[in-house]
């Protein structure tokens, strides 16, 4: 039946031998990669621990498939399991584009205060890649998750809650053009410093060099500009003995360096000096953009895991979309999720189940035996299908 993952009274994940973890398929090519990687979860954790532990996967509904059938993005039953359960994984969700209703990603980020997306970025050897020397790519990004544009504070042109808005704006000294539609950005010192923190704690916990505040500050100077300068006080005021500013760094040798680099100057320094990087911290839309493109620096989002986190819940997920033209086919690459799988297994304290999944990942694609979107970009490699990719790295466990 399993049992629930509790937290104790310091916040500490107590989890049993049998944890009950919630399961969302996802839409489009949702199902074919949860049905080519779920054994591959089970069947390390099987090898990893001689049988003596198991996860119980409890399948629930959310999405746009399920609105279709339900009426309901997120049936209440999908809200109270994940509550309860703490943990859960998830396939890509559908998010129309200029229409219908919001993202569900970004609904449930909302709904859980899932502050944090968490995506580690590293090079497997073998998959192909654009830049020269993709292995000097190893940074984890800490996007905040609730805040900035993609709070969706917004309205369209020429409604009248727009012209409100715009003639409030003009009232307060600054003009909009008529007929614009109006995007708010929030920014708060309480949101920008917890997600700050938790990348500072997980630096000094992984004794990592650095964390890097990325942002638009010289522009957006009360909202970006806040955060940067909320992220350096979270730092004084809290990790004060660990921490220090990159401008003293040289007099503090062992201590975590917190930087900062505008958002553009990030994106080349990520291209010309990406082992000089090892933790970024970013506003929302920032922490979008500069994840995929170090994402794309390493491979691509077939191979990308991430999570979204607050200290109380975690929600993995595979981090590319819903591939409609793809879907039921078995060409999809189940990577993504297969690693953000095990990305889960080391949240959880099942770093055995964990590193076989990575080492047989690497093993599946140094044998050169890929999906097609590895396959493509390679010259000597065999193309199959997400279920045999996903028995191909079974075997390996």
């Amino acid at each position: 039946m399993g049992t629930a993952i509790t937290v104790d009274a310091k916040g500490k994940f107590i989890v049993p031998d049998d944890p009950i973890i919630p399961c969302i398929a996802g839409d489009g090519i949702g199902p074919d990669i949860w049905n080519a990687g779920k054994p591959v979860l089970d069947c390390a954790v099987a090898k990893a621990y001689g049988g003596r532990r198991r996860i119980e996967w409890l399948p629930v509904r959310a999405g746009e498939d399920c609105w279709k059938e339900t009426g309901e993005f997120v049936p209440e039953a999908t809200k109270e399991a994940i509550t309860k359960y703490r943990v859960a994984i998830k396939g890509p969700l559908s998010t129309p584009v200029g229409k219908g209703f919001r993202s569900v990603n970004v609904m449930l980020r909302q709904m859980y205060d899932l502050y944090a997306c968490v995506r580690p970025v590293s090079h497997i050897p073998g998959v192909p890649s654009p830049v020269i020397h993709p292995d000097d790519v190893n940074m984890v990004i800490f996007r905040e998750n609730t805040e900035d544009l993609y709070a969706g504070v917004e309205w369209d042109h020429d409604t009248p809650e727009a012209e409100r808005v715009i003639a409030l704006i003009k009232e307060l000294g600054k003009n909009v053009r008529p007929h614009s539609a109006i995007g708010i950005k929030p920014i708060s010192e309480f949101g920008s410093k917890r997600l700050v923190r938790m990348a500072i704690q997980y630096a000094i916990d992984h004794k990592l060099p650095n964390v890097t505040l990325v942002h638009k500050g010289n522009i957006m100077k009360f909202t970006e500009g806040a955060f940067r300068q909320h992220g350096y006080d979270v730092a004084k005021e809290e990790f004060a003995a660990q921490t220090v500013v990159e401008a003293e760094a040289a007099s503090a040798p062992g201590k975590l360096v917190i930087k900062d680099r505008i958002a553009d100057a990030m994106f080349q320094e990520a291209l010309i000096r990406p082992e000089q990087y090892s933790v970024l911290a970013t506003p929302n839309l920032n922490g979008d953009y500069i994840s995929d493109a170090l994402a794309a620096q390493v491979g691509g989002l077939g191979l990308a895991p991430g999570v979204n986190m607050s200290e109380k819940l975690a929600f993995f997920e595979a981090t590319h979309g819903t591939a409609p033209s793809l879907a039921g086919k078995d060409r999809a690459n189940p990577g993504s999720l297969i690693l953000s799988g095990a990305l889960m297994l080391e949240h959880i304290g099942w770093k055995e189940a964990a590193t076989r999944i990575y080492k047989a990942v690497n093993t599946a694609i140094a044998r050169r035996a890929v999906t097609e979107d590895l396959a493509a970009q390679m010259t000597d490699a065999r193309t199959v299908g997400c279920t045999e990719f996903g028995e191909i790295i079974t075997k390996l466990l």
